[in-house]
């Protein structure tokens, strides 16, 4: 049985941190970063009162996945129009294709799915959210030929 990915958002009044279930690859970037903001055992697991705006911002960057995001209160909008960035592919040591940008992912359904910032793509072949990597690789001991 598979579970609907979750979207959650967090706000400090100034800012509001977004995650989306889905997409986490559980890199534990956040939580090795900034554990007094972003703690699994914890909740809510994401504590917008433990730093300010402009330290959750600078951590939420490293997320690797895009399953991690922000923006500041009131610029929603205006900033998804405004940002237009060139795609960059990264391929990680053991792990998955990180696209850096906004992209189209089109599946094999048909369906278009948007994706932007940061989007983790499976290279190992065992995800349960494939094309998305969901971090299986590390629990198989994936590594690069």
């Amino acid at each position: 049985m598979s579970t609907k990915p979750v979207v959650r958002e967090y706000t400090n009044g100034e800012i509001t941190v977004v995650w989306k279930s889905g997409l986490c690859i559980h890199s534990r970037n956040c939580f090795n970063g900034l554990s007094a903001v972003f703690n699994p055992e914890q909740r809510p697991w994401i504590n917008m009162d433990a730093a300010d705006s402009k330290t959750i911002m600078a951590q939420v960057d490293k997320c690797p996945s895009g399953a991690l995001s922000y923006y500041k209160n009131g610029e929603k909008d205006m900033e998804q129009e405004q940002k237009k960035t060139d795609v960059k592919v990264e391929v990680t040591k053991n792990g998955p294709l990180l696209i850096y940008g906004d992209i189209t992912v089109k599946h094999k359904d048909g369906n278009e799915e948007p994706k932007t910032k940061v989007t983790a793509l499976c290279r190992c072949g065992l995800s349960s959210n494939k094309p998305f990597c969901d971090g299986t690789h590390t629990k198989q001991g994936f590594k690069d030929e």
